[in-house]
This record gives structure tokens, C-alpha cells and sequence, in this order.
């Protein structure tokens, strides 16, 4: 990976959030940051800046003001002249400072209540976490066309209802919160699927921790804010335990526990219990006493805890009946009842929706496999590796898949 290809992976959403809040134009902001990375190729040759982001941002600013110019000339407008253009040096000197983290703020800009439901959490990932048209149609289920629509008409509106690009106040905060917080969701959802933090959304893994500590100070009375802060929390302390020494992803049942990060979570079950305090069990406290009741797993000789898992999962469904919160139930299904019952359950699920789930077909393989239905697992196993999963992941599929034909 280039020092650009990482540079863009890592700030692209925090450089396009600046943009955005400075210009208040969400396609000039794309637009700006799309050219500085075209003008990089070339400029960090032989040797990149000493802070990638700031050169970005510093490029993309100036890419933006000049297509305002242009537009004001064409407009018959008067402007003062443009500023000199900054040497090499200057470049390489950028402050970062000059980029504010404003990702927060656009988020609740583009969960604003006069943007479609549908679309809020859609525009979010695409221009704050940086997610491709494909990747958020795979979150969302639904084909990559009628995504993209909802993207074009959702920047539409932010432009044609003059949707402020302030921080609403708190007063404003319940009707957004939870298109912010599904938001989020998605977004850590598609960074923890690479257990090996190799893929380009694995960074922002851990800046979700940040992005949830701030929502829980804004919001400390949010059962809903605490709930998702625990639930990031647990899955984060996982990490150091996701990967074997060969890179290989290591299923959640088989990851020592020694390794877990012990204060993450300590810090995930205080957000948990003050969610639990503030009220009765929601989706997200369920989904957090899910990750929690993992985290209480001392080491690999103590039982994995399948039945209480079901339990919290059944639980789940009547609040929150989906196609995923059904599959990841069937995992644990297959542990406590076999994996011929939860077999039935994952086919009768939507095959034509989840065609592009991973997740879908790894589950699929897996349970076919233990059933003995080798050729059916190992071609279900080769249907996942065609979605392209990240390395740790690749690694582990392919184990099973040679697996299953022993």
C-alpha cells in the first residue's frame, strides 16, 4: 500500500467532513479531496509530506475556492483575488490543526430530519466514513442502483432545504440520535469484519471509541448512547485475540481471553450498566449484553456460552427481527440444538437478499460442512471468497473450505 492509498484511507472521511463544514457543499467537498489525492500522486514524488492529512486538506481548500471562483465568474460575481499558491515547503510544513475533526457534526448534518430515513445513514458512510457505494448497499441489503439514488437525492435535499451545517442543540438531538447512532453502527459493523486491521475501514475501528466517548458525554442520560459505547467497547477489547501468528482470523469461541484488553472492558461494562440503570432492555442494551456475556469468559478451558447467547438472541428478535440479528442467532442455535436446526433456519431466509452477504455464506458453509455436505460447503466456501474478504479473513475461509474436503 502506497503512502497515499493509506493516506486517503485514513482521512478521507475527516478531510471530506472539514470540507464540508467549511464550504457547506457536500459535492465540493468530494470533489476537492478526489483532486488533491489526483495532484498527490504526482507531488509526493519521491518523498510524501510530513503530514498527509494537512497537505489533503490544504490542496482540496484551495481545489474548492477555485471552483467557486470559477462559478462566480461565470456567475458575472466580483472576487478578490486568489491567494498565492503555497511552495513545497509550505506544503510539507501544513499544520494539522488546520483540520478540525468535524465528523460528529456532519453526522448529525446528515441525519437532519428533512433527509429521507432511508438515506440519512447512507449519505453518513459515504461521505464521513468513506464507504463505496457497493459496501453500503451490502450493509443496507439492497441493490447498488437504488443506493445510489438514495445518495444523489439525499445531497439534493441538504442543498434545497439549506439544511444549516451547524451542530444542532441538544433540543434537536432526539430526532437524529437514532439515525446517528445506526449510523455508527454500520460504520464499526464494516471496520471490525477485518480481524486483521489491514483493510482500508480498519482504522476507524478505534475511532469509534472516540466518536462514542463524545456522544456519551453530549448524552449521558441515552440508554441507547451508553448501550452502543459498551457494545464497541467489548468488541474493540477483542481484538489482540482476532488473528493467529500466521495472520489467520481466530473465531470468537477460540480466542484466548488472556489477550482481551481488560480495560475496554471494564469501560464497556460501567456504559452497560448505566444504560441498564436508565431504563428497560432495548436492541442495542441486548446486542451489548451479547458482547458482554462473551467478555466474561476467563479462558478457553471454560465452556463457550452458547445457550446463554440463544437466550439474549431470542430476546433480540422480538424487538429487532432482521435478516442478520437471524443469522448471527443461528450460530449459536447450531451449538446448543445442531447444526441440522439451524440449517433449516438460515434457508429459510431471503437467498436473493443476502447473495451478497458474506456473512451468509460462511454460516452456510459452515453448517453444511458438520453435516457432512462437503461438495455443497466447499462450493459455498468458494462463493464467500468471491465477495473478496479482507486477508485474516481470506485465510480462515480457505482453511475451512480444504477442510471440508477431507
Amino acid at each position: 500500500m502506497t503512502a497515499l492509498d493509506r493516506a486517503a484511507r485514513d482521512h478521507k472521511g475527516r478531510v471530506v467532513a472539514a470540507l464540508a463544514a467549511r464550504f457547506r457543499d457536500l459535492d465540493l467537498a468530494e470533489e476537492g479531496f478526489a483532486e488533491a489525492c489526483a495532484r498527490a500522486v504526482t507531488a509526493w514524488v519521491p518523498t510524501p509530506p510530513r503530514d498527509p492529512a494537512a497537505w489533503l486538506f490544504r490542496v482540496a481548500e484551495r481545489v474548492a475556492l477555485d471552483a467557486l471562483r470559477r462559478r462566480a465568474i461565470r456567475a458575472g460575481a466580483a472576487l478578490p483575488p486568489p491567494d498565492p499558491e503555497l511552495n513545497a515547503e509550505e506544503l510539507l510544513m501544513a499544520d494539522s490543526a488546520l483540520i478540525p475533526d468535524e465528523r460528529l457534526r456532519l453526522i448529525f448534518i446528515c441525519c437532519h430530519p428533512a433527509i429521507h430515513p432511508e438515506a440519512r445513514a447512507a449519505l453518513t458512510l459515504k461521505l464521513v466514513c468513506g464507504l463505496s457505494t457497493s459496501e453500503i448497499a451490502r450493509a443496507f441489503l439492497i441493490p447498488e442502483t437504488a443506493l445510489a439514488q438514495r445518495l444523489v437525492r439525499a445531497k439534493r435535499k441538504i442543498a434545497d432545504a439549506g439544511v444549516p451545517f451547524e451542530m444542532p442543540g441538544p433540543d434537536a438531538w432526539a430526532e437524529r440520535l437514532g439515525a446517528v447512532l445506526s449510523t455508527i453502527e454500520i460504520a464499526y459493523a464494516k471496520a471490525h469484519e477485518d480481524a486483521g486491521g489491514a483493510g482500508r475501514h480498519a482504522g476507524y475501528a478505534r475511532e469509534i471509541l472516540g466518536i462514542t466517548a463524545i456522544l456519551t458525554d453530549l448524552a449521558p442520560q441515552e440508554s441507547e448512547v451508553l448501550a452502543l459505547a459498551a457494545t464497541v467497547r467489548f468488541a474493540e477489547a477483542r481484538r489482540p485475540a482476532r488473528i493467529d501468528s500466521g495472520g489467520m482470523m481466530v473465531p470468537l469461541d477460540r480466542q484466548d481471553p488472556a489477550l482481551w484488553d481488560k480495560a475496554l472492558i471494564a469501560e464497556g461494562r460501567l456504559h452497560l450498566a448505566r444504560a441498564l440503570a436508565l431504563g428497560s432492555a432495548s436492541a442495542r442494551t441486548l446486542q451489548a449484553l451479547i458482547h458482554a456475556e462473551w467478555c466474561l469468559r476467563r479462558s478457553l478451558d471454560e465452556p463457550a456460552p452458547w445457550r446463554s447467547i440463544l437466550v439474549l438472541y431470542d430476546a433480540l428478535l422480538e424487538l429487532r427481527d432482521d435478516p442478520v440479528i437471524r443469522l448471527n442467532r443461528a450460530v449459536a442455535l447450531a451449538e446448543v440444538a445442531g447444526p441440522a436446526v439451524a440449517l433449516a433456519e438460515v434457508d429459510a431466509l431471503d437467498a436473493a437478499v443476502l447473495a451478497d452477504f458474506l456473512p451468509w455464506h460462511v454460516v452456510r458453509a459452515d453448517l453444511l460442512a458438520r453435516l457432512g455436505q462437503n461438495d455443497a460447503a466447499r462450493s459455498t466456501y468458494d462463493a464467500a471468497l468471491q465477495l473478496g474478504p479482507e486477508k485474516a479473513e481470506r485465510l480462515w475461509l480457505e482453511a475451512q473450505r480444504d477442510a471440508s474436503g477431507q
